[in-house]
């Protein structure tokens, strides 16, 4: 955006702010929409977050959708159990600004505004009241839902 400031091309920079805008609002709308779903609150309440990478296959976290999505539910009180083939529990902390609660064991402890790196889908989903699939990972296609939706 900044070159198209330079280069005095107006229009396309407010093209280009509008799109920001935009993808910021989608990612605002779905933890909205999470805390709707859920009569207004998720405090307390387990989400499974699925990916956190900004796309399959890498663990690249800038700009990750992940980000603002997660600390949106956290400010609104949830209980995070996430879940990335890649990406790193400190990496993640980093991004979101809060360190995982884990215990002495590096098992994730419950407790609010929290979030906990977990090792597998099925560990991320037990006892969740809701999952979000925020990274096209080619495993998650392959994963038996009908077995996960069971834990």
């Amino acid at each position: 955006m900044s070159l198209c400031g330079h280069f005095v091309l107006h229009e396309v920079t407010a093209y280009w702010q509008q799109v920001v805008a935009l993808n910021t609002w989608q990612q605002h709308r779905i933890s909205a929409l999470v805390v709707r779903r859920h009569f207004g609150t998720v405090t307390g309440k387990r989400i499974a977050v699925l990916g956190f990478a900004f796309k399959a296959d890498t663990n690249d976290t800038r700009e990750t959708p992940a980000i603002r999505i997660c600390r949106d539910l956290l400010k609104e009180g949830a209980q995070l159990a996430i879940f990335d083939p890649k990406v790193s529990a400190e990496q993640i902390a980093a991004d979101l600004g809060v360190e995982a609660l884990v215990d002495s064991e590096g098992e994730g402890v419950q407790g609010e505004r929290v979030w906990q790196p977990v090792v597998d889908p099925f560990a991320a989903v037990c006892g969740a009241d809701a999952v979000l699939l925020l990274t096209e990972w080619q495993q998650f296609r392959q994963l038996d839902w009908p077995a996960l939706a069971a834990v």
